[in-house]
C-alpha cells in the first residue's frame, strides 16, 4: 500500500468526480462523510454546496443536474439523512436528472453490528434510482464511480446512488489501482425507420391531430425540430399534464397551453380531435381519480420517446418510436410533405383568441384587493428578462395560467415541480443560479411550499446567489382547500376547512427571510410588485418578494 495520502479514497472520489465533468457538490455532512470533507481542504477543482438540511441539498442536486444536463452529485449523512431526501429524490426520478447521490455509510467493520445510523441504504434508494449499489471497498470505489455516472447521464436520464462506508473514504488504495476514465453513450437514438413510416401515414391521414410535448424535447434540444413539425402537421401543441420544462416555445402560434391534470377536462380536449402525437410526453398524466379515461376507448396515439417505458404504459400506440426527438423529428416531418399546413392559420387563430382572452381576464383583475393571482403573473410576465430562467412552484395561483402570462421561449428558460412533490423552487433556483451565474433566476412559489425548504435561503445568501424569489401568500393551502369544495361534502356546505389554513399565526415571510440574511419586500399593489421586481432584478444579492394574494378556495 502506498503512503501517499493522496492515494487515500476521499482523494481518488474527488479524483474521478472531477474527471466526469463535477463542479459542485452539494451536501449536508455527517460523521461518516468527515474524510470526504477533510479532503476537501486541499482540493481546488470542486465546490462543496452547504444545504442546511437534506431536502435542500437534494433539491439542489435536481435543479443543477435540470438546467445544465451534467452529472450533479448530492452527498447525504446515513440512513436518516437519505430518508429526508427521499421526497426531493422522487421528484428528481420523475424529471429524469442525472443525479449521483452518495450517502455516508457506517464503517465496513461494524455494520453487522447494525450501529446507529446504520441501515441497508442501497436497498432504501433502490426503487427511485436507476442503479441503486453500496462500496464494499477501495478496490471497488473507482468503478462503482464509473457506472453510476455513465448510468446516470446515459439516456433516460436519472438518478444513481452509492452506499460509501467511511473505512472506504480513509483507506489507502494499491499503487496499481486503475482510476479509469469516462464513459458517455451518444444520446441522438433515431427512431426505426418503419415505426416512422407508419407514424407519417397516420399524421396524414389525420384531420384533426393534437401534439402533446413533454420534458424530452427541452431536455434533447429539440424546440426548432418540434417547431417545424407542429407546423407541417398542422396542430395545436399543449405540454404534458405535469409539464416541468419548457418543452415547446410559448411565443409559438401553435402553442396552446396546458390542460388540467383531470381526466374530464383532457377528455374534453381531445374530442376535438382524431389523432394524439405525443412527442416525449408523460401522457396524460392525471392528479386524482376521477372515473374517466383521458382518452376514449380506440383513440389512435403516435409516441416518440426516448423512453421505452412511457411508450403506451397507460394507451397503446399505433406508431411506437423509441428515440431521441431532435434526430427523429426531421425524419418524420419529411415525410409528411406538410400535409397539414393549410390548417396553421386557422389553428393560430383559435390560440390567439383563446390567449387574448386570458390576458383581458388578467386585466378585468387588476382593481381586486387584496390581489389576484393573474395579473401578478401577467405583470411579472411583462417585466421578465429574455434569458431569464424561471422556476414555477404555484399550485393554485398559476393553475393552467401562468405558462400563458409568463413567456418560457428557450428549452432551459423553465423548472417546475415534474414529481408533485412541494419544496422545489427554492433549492433549485439556488443550483441554477450557481449553474448560470450570468443569467436572471426567478423562483415564482407560494407560501406553503416555501415552508417545505426555506433553509435554502440560507445558502442563497452564504453564497451571495442573487436568486429572485417570489411567494404568493395566500395564507393557506389553497389547492387543499379547492380539491375539498370539490367533494361536494362537509366543507362544501359550511365553508369549513381543517388543517388549510396557515394563519393564527401567520407566516412572517419578512422576518424569515432576515433570519436566512435575504432581503425581503412585501408588495400589496401591482406598482409595487413592479417597484420590488426591477430592483430584485438590478441587485447583486437574493431577494425575497412576499405578494399577499387573495385567499378563497
Amino acid at each position: 500500500m502506498s503512503g501517499d495520502t493522496t492515494r487515500a479514497g476521499k482523494h481518488i472520489m474527488l479524483d474521478v468526480l472531477a474527471s466526469e465533468g463535477v463542479e459542485f457538490i452539494f451536501g449536508n455532512p455527517g460523521t461518516t462523510e468527515l474524510p470526504l470533507l477533510d479532503a476537501f481542504v486541499v482540493e481546488d477543482r470542486i465546490r462543496y454546496i452547504l444545504g442546511l438540511n437534506e431536502v435542500v441539498v437534494m433539491g439542489m442536486a435536481d435543479g443543477y443536474a435540470q438546467a445544465t444536463g451534467k452529472l450533479a452529485v448530492c452527498n447525504l449523512h446515513a440512513a436518516p439523512g437519505l430518508g429526508n431526501a427521499m421526497g426531493m429524490l422522487y421528484n428528481a426520478a420523475k424529471a429524469g436528472a442525472p443525479v449521483l447521490v452518495t450517502a455516508g455509510q457506517q464503517d465496513m467493520s461494524i455494520r453487522l453490528t447494525e450501529p446507529l445510523l446504520w441501515d441497508d441504504l442501497a436497498t432504501m434508494a433502490r426503487p427511485l434510482c436507476k442503479w441503486s449499489f453500496e462500496v464494499a471497498s477501495i478496490a471497488e470505489l473507482p468503478r462503482a464511480l464509473r457506472r453510476a455516472a455513465k448510468v446516470a447521464l446515459t439516456a433516460p436520464t436519472g438518478p444513481v446512488f452509492l452506499s460509501i462506508p467511511g473505512d472506504v473514504l480513509t483507506a489507502m488504495a494499491a499503487d496499481d489501482l486503475d482510476l479509469g476514465s469516462p464513459t458517455r453513450i451518444g444520446p441522438r437514438i433515431r427512431g426505426d425507420a418503419d415505426a416512422i413510416a407508419a407514424a407519417a401515414a397516420m399524421i396524414r391521414a389525420a384531420q384533426h391531430p393534437v401534439i402533446f410535448a413533454g420534458d424530452h424535447v427541452a431536455k434533447s434540444g429539440a424546440h426548432a425540430e418540434l417547431a417545424a413539425f407542429a407546423e407541417a402537421v398542422g396542430a395545436p401543441v399543449y405540454l404534458e399534464g405535469m409539464a416541468n420544462t419548457a418543452a415547446f416555445p410559448t411565443n409559438h402560434p401553435l402553442y396552446a397551453g396546458t390542460v388540467a391534470r383531470m381526466t374530464p377536462a383532457l377528455r374534453a380536449v381531445m374530442q376535438s380531435h382524431d389523432l394524439l402525437i405525443s412527442i416525449g410526453a408523460d401522457l396524460l398524466t392525471q392528479s386524482q381519480a376521477t372515473g374517466v379515461e383521458a382518452l376514449a376507448p380506440g383513440t389512435p396515439v403516435v409516441h416518440l420517446d426516448d423512453e421505452p417505458w412511457q411508450i403506451g404504459k397507460n394507451f397503446a400506440a399505433a406508431a411506437a418510436i423509441q428515440g431521441d426527438a431532435r434526430a427523429t423529428l426531421p425524419e418524420l416531418t419529411a415525410l409528411l410533405e406538410s400535409c397539414g399546413a393549410v390548417r396553421v392559420p386557422g389553428i393560430a387563430a383559435g390560440i390567439a383568441a383563446a390567449r387574448a382572452d386570458l390576458l383581458a381576464r388578467a386585466d378585468a383583475l387588476t382593481g381586486d384587493m387584496p390581489m389576484q393571482p393573474m395579473p401578478v403573473l401577467k405583470l411579472l410576465g411583462e417585466l421578465m428578462p429574455d434569458d431569464a430562467i424561471v422556476i414555477e412552484e404555484l399550485l393554485s395561483s398559476g393553475m393552467n395560467t401562468v405558462r400563458q402570462l409568463v413567456p418560457a421561449t428557450r428549452p432551459d428558460s423553465w423548472f417546475g415541480m415534474r414529481g408533485g412533490g412541494i419544496g422545489v423552487a427554492l433549492p433549485q433556483a439556488a443550483a441554477m443560479k450557481l449553474a448560470h451565474p450570468n443569467r436572471p433566476v426567478v423562483a415564482l412559489t407560494g407560501d406553503g411550499s416555501v415552508m417545505y425548504a426555506a433553509a435554502a435561503l440560507w445558502t442563497m445568501a452564504h453564497y451571495k446567489l442573487p436568486v429572485v424569489t417570489v411567494v404568493f401568500n395566500n395564507s393557506s393551502y389553497r389547492i387543499l382547500k379547492q380539491r375539498t369544495r370539490a367533494i361536494g361534502d362537509h366543507s362544501a356546505r359550511t365553508g369549513s376547512f381543517v388543517a388549510m389554513d396557515l394563519t393564527e399565526p401567520a407566516i412572517d415571510f419578512q422576518a424569515l427571510a432576515a433570519a436566512h440574511g435575504v432581503k425581503a419586500v412585501k408588495a400589496e399593489t401591482l406598482d409595487a410588485v413592479r417597484s420590488a421586481f426591477v430592483a430584485a432584478l438590478a441587485s447583486d444579492t437574493p431577494t425575497l418578494i412576499e405578494v399577499p394574494v387573495a385567499r378563497e378556495a
